[in-house]
């Protein structure tokens, strides 16, 4: 669609394609100390899962060293792991939490 002005000059309108925002997963990553229920509680305070699916992503942690939590936009990854290693350290547990680009 274009537009005249008074003096002539025409002025091209561009259509802008946007897309959505990259979105990241935030994942848990096995260790030999956290106790399996204090990861269950993190899952579940955290990502607001209930206990079953909590209790499931905390099993795929530990058998295969990482599990997925959810996933969510940039911002709000980075906030999620930053609380869930602050509740860690807290409680003295070394839970390490990452985010990657989905």
């Amino acid at each position: 669609m274009a537009t005249q002005h008074e003096n002539g000059t025409v002025i091209a309108r561009q259509e802008q394609k946007l897309k959505p925002p990259p979105m990241y997963q935030v994942l848990l990553l096995n260790d030999d100390y956290t106790p399996m229920e204090f990861v269950v509680a993190i899952i579940q305070e955290y990502f607001n899962k209930d206990r079953e699916t909590a209790t499931q992503i905390m099993l795929k942690v530990h058998r295969d060293g990482k599990g997925m939590c959810g996933v969510y936009p940039k911002d709000i990854a980075s906030t999620k792991v930053e609380l869930v290693l602050t509740h860690a350290r807290k409680a003295g547990h070394p839970l390490q939490c990452v985010m990657e680009e989905a």
